[in-house]
């Protein structure tokens, strides 16, 4: 569904088809905050809302999607702090976060997702501190 110019909050029934591997609702005028009952989502793989208009906090549910290995939130209007709950996506390869209303820094726990079990996550853009 991405590109289609859709203009609607994102259902939160979304969260009940627990079989989706791709949620692509990029490239729209989405609005509304994002569902934390995408959270509910155990087999997938690819969460892209980027490039909408969607506005509040990234919901620390999402941290639970164990197969997620591409989660792409920019070009959005999302505040406050990027939780370190992203940091337990031990499979995730692709993270973007740009354009955005976002404060404070990259957490220590996603960042380690570049070295930490092979260091999967080859895709982010954010300032990291060294390992020591």
């Amino acid at each position: 569904l991405q590109d289609n110019q859709l203009t609607a909050t994102i259902p939160t029934e979304l969260g009940a088809l627990s079989s989706l591997h791709d949620l692509w609702l990029n490239r729209n005028q989405l609005i509304g905050t994002i569902p934390t009952e995408l959270g509910a989502l155990p087999l997938l793989e690819d969460l892209s809302l980027d490039s909408n208009q969607l506005t509040g906090t990234i919901p620390t549910e999402l941290g639970v999607l164990s197969s997620l290995q591409v989660l792409r939130l920019n070009d959005n209007q999302l505040i406050q702090t990027i939780p370190t709950e992203l940091g337990t996506l031990s499979l995730l390869e692709e993270l973007y976060l740009f354009n955005n209303n976002l404060s404070g820094s990259m957490p220590q726990e996603a960042c380690n997702l570049r070295t930490t079990n092979g260091g999967l996550l080859s895709s982010l853009d954010a300032d990291c501190k060294s390992e020591v």
